[in-house]
């Protein structure tokens, strides 16, 4: 293994204002250098080689990279995963028909031959990480250009990832920390046979929609059930019938004790992104125009969506994962702008500024070294401005707009490939079967008069909101020549197209030619909008490199002015464990909020005439009951619980692991009161949102009657305790030992 973080040790050290425990994702590998007096102070009971190893089996093990935007954590020996609802939304929803409408009366395989593949999916699992920051930057010298360096550094970066993948059949991952101060190399294994094993209704899993989306109280059951499955020597292989269920080198044991208010607890996962060192001006911008604008869009999305929903059960299947992805970020962008001006985040932003200019002032070195990176960050924000508007509506509107145009995007490979002086035949033949799979799979979910009226609504906003001197000629010309009746325009626009028919683009794909495709008023329109957005960026490249390299200075600065400060890289979808305590919080004045909610907040809720708020008749039962099985806490049924944890997106789905190692939740969501935490971290009011394990258990066992998956499970018992920490198929320095938890009566 290669020489792990050593340097950038002292980086870690520096920067931040001292921070309260749960503050920080950290990278788990550095946890024993930086965290561990700390956490077991709070409550673990694992040492550092339990919870990250390259040698031993480790808690990292236990946990995936769910597809490209969740995690999941493998819970048993035959290789569960547990993951939220909304991960496995869309795969539920490939699954779903309108005779088995999986999404809204759940699925559950009662063996392993009734699960479900999933086509084009898969996870990963961490394998070790090294840090490559002294190769990487060694050949940067200080006098290089920004071009210059980017480009000695992206060389040396393919170069390590391909000499990390030369032996073996691993991915790898490199990626910039502390914006290009550091990098580490992340060497991941995939599977890509994953099936799809179990998951509630979405009056369970989805219950509260969009209301209760990011707020607390909380009452969904947000989780789904994989496998995955591998050769029968162990190794990963696409899906096949004689392939078997994974053996995992470790899986997590289920502690039924329930929570109390500072419990220990830790989050392990792949946290997407945050910009907690973002400045003012970025922040200032955002408010003032990324917000607004991709709020205005997305509603007008949904409202669309919506229309055709409610009317036809077939495209309420079809679109249900859609609508999600396009929903929960539109509630997100309301709840960062609120956060943000309600904690003065920019006014936080501005002092930390000020008093970084100043120690800089204080010193001829600091200056010729440090005195432009502020400067050269705002440059960027004044330069780029009067363009916020056009970029983001080309993103909403029309690079996440209408679906003809997402679908032409496929076939640039292969008009460039028919272009060609010299054509690759066997290429070609290739780029076109590819395309065929994947055309079958997209006009599944598809349908026409949804996608035709978001072009004209679309296409209305872009008209009306972007700049005239920044829109494609093509599209101006074709708006005046419909006299501004967008519904006309896009009528035109679809009934001379292919991409708008399976039937036309299959035909076209048996005999492609490339004046055809040049010609389709679809693919002209994609062409005309993706050129003049790069044209547009192009502008500001100069302004780009420049903020850039103010970043880069920017943090070197702030570390060293405040050297005896803590520090941790923003995520970036790569591993990261933070920890804390199961806590409540008081959001205003004369208002509390507990640390955990209980079936009868689900029944106080229900609401017959609202999709969002239907309970199932079976689960109203149970309550009535109280049949809760071993899962109760006294006659209450507890549903989710608050703890103070660092997350952001990426880590839905991540295990909520006690002091001993055993799951005790699942992390599907923040609160809304400090919505601002992708940039600005609020100890006394950021809170993470977990499902409680007893919960899904419950939901498996009582609901369900999945006993099947009940007894593949390690549970430890609410009167009984784990003598060994960890649980493993490689008990770590003991392969001799007993795969099961040895357990004691208390």
């Amino acid at each position: 293994m290669k020489k792990l973080i050593i340097g950038i040790f002292a980086l870690m050290l520096v920067f931040q204002p001292m921070l309260k425990a749960d503050e920080g994702m950290w990278l788990p590998f550095l946890v024993e250098r930086l965290n561990y007096e700390d956490m077991q102070k709070m409550g673990l009971e694992l040492t550092p080689e339990e919870i990250y190893s390259v040698n031993n089996a480790s808690l990292k093990d236990a946990i995936v990279q769910f597809g490209n935007g969740c995690t999941g954590e493998i819970i048993s020996d035959k290789g569960l995963i547990l993951t939220n609802h909304h991960c496995g939304y869309g795969n539920i929803q490939a699954h779903s028909t309108t005779e088995n409408d999986y999404l809204k009366d759940g699925f559950w395989a009662r063996s392993l031959e009734e699960e479900l593949p999933n086509e084009d999916f898969s996870v990963s699992f961490l394998i070790r990480v090294d840090d490559v920051t002294d190769q990487v930057l060694e050949d940067v010298t200080k006098d290089m250009d920004e071009q210059e360096r980017n480009k000695v550094i992206n060389e040396k970066i393919n170069k390590l990832k391909k000499e990390a993948t030369k032996d073996n059949e691993y991915n790898a991952v490199l990626k910039s920390f502390f914006d290009g101060n550091a990098y580490y190399l992340f060497l991941m294994e995939e599977y890509p046979d994953v099936r799809l094993v179990g998951a509630p209704p979405s009056s369970i899993g989805n219950f509260g929609g969009d209301t209760d989306n990011w707020m607390w109280p909380r009452h969904t059951g947000d989780f789904s059930l994989f496998r995955v499955y591998t050769a029968p020597d162990g190794s990963p292989a696409e899906y096949s019938k004689d392939n078997v269920p994974m053996k995992p080198k470790h899986h997590l044991p289920i502690s039924i004790d329930g929570v109390k208010p500072g419990d220990f607890s830790m989050i392990m996962g792949y946290p997407g992104g945050t910009d907690r060192y973002m400045t003012s001006f970025g922040i200032r911008q955002n408010l003032a125009k990324m917000y607004p604008t991709r709020i205005k869009i997305r509603r007008k999305k949904l409202d669309i969506m919506d229309k055709y929903m409610d009317n036809n059960s077939s495209v309420k299947i079809k679109y249900a994962s859609k609508r999600a992805r396009v929903s929960n970020y539109w509630k997100n962008f309301i709840g960062m702008s609120k956060a943000l001006k309600d904690l003065k985040i920019p006014q936080e932003k501005e002092q930390l500024e000020e008093r970084l200019t100043k120690w800089i002032n204080e010193s001829e070195e600091r200056k010729e070294k440090y005195g432009n990176a502020l400067s050269n960050i705002e440059e960027f924000y004044k330069a780029s401005d009067d363009q916020i508007t056009h970029r983001y509506y080309f993103i909403e509107a029309i690079y996440l707009g209408p679906e003809v145009i997402g679908l032409s995007r496929q076939f640039e490979p292969l008009a460039a490939a028919l272009d060609a002086d010299e054509k690759d035949n066997d290429k070609i033949e290739a780029m076109i079967a590819k395309i065929k799979s994947d055309i079958k799979k997209h006009f599944k979910d598809y349908y026409k008069p949804l996608d035709k009226d978001m072009m004209a609504v679309m296409f209305r906003m872009y008209s009306n909101e972007v700049p005239e001197d920044q829109q494609p000629e093509l599209f101006k010309k074709m708006v005046k020549k419909h006299d501004g009746n967008f519904e006309e325009l896009a009528a035109k626009v679809y009934s001379n197209s292919m991409f708008d028919s399976k039937e036309e683009v299959m035909k076209w794909l048996d005999d492609p030619k490339l004046k055809t495709l040049k010609k389709d008023p679809v693919y002209k329109l994609k062409e005309a909008f993706f050129m003049n957005f790069n044209k547009m960026q192009a502008g500001l490249q100069k302004a780009n490199l420049k903020k850039n390299k103010g970043r880069r200075l920017f943090m070197q600065a702030l570390r060293k002015m405040d050297s005896d400060k803590t520090f941790y890289p923003d995520a970036n979808f790569t591993m990261r464990l933070s920890y804390g305590e199961v806590d409540g919080y008081k959001p205003k004045d004369a208002v509390t909020y507990r640390h955990y909610t209980t079936l009868q907040g689900i029944m106080e809720k229900e609401d017959p005439d609202n999709k969002e708020f239907i309970v199932p008749e079976k689960l109203k039962e149970l309550y009535k009951n109280k049949n809760y099985g071993p899962y109760g806490d006294g006659d209450e049924m507890h549903v989710c619980f608050l703890t103070n944890h660092d997350i952001t997106g990426g880590n839905s789905g991540s295990p909520v692991i006690d002091g001993k190692g055993n799951l005790i939740g699942l992390a599907f969501d923040g609160n809304w009161e400090a919505m601002s935490g992708d940039i600005a971290f609020e100890d006394e009011l950021q809170r993470t949102i977990n499902a409680d394990i007893r919960y899904v258990l419950f939901v498996i066992d009582k609901f369900a009657g999945a006993q099947n998956i009940i007894d593949e499970l390690d549970i430890v018992h609410a009167k009984k305790k784990a003598k060994k920490h960890m649980k493993s198929d490689k008990m770590q320095k003991k392969p001799e030992q007993k795969k099961e938890i040895e357990e004691v009566e208390e």
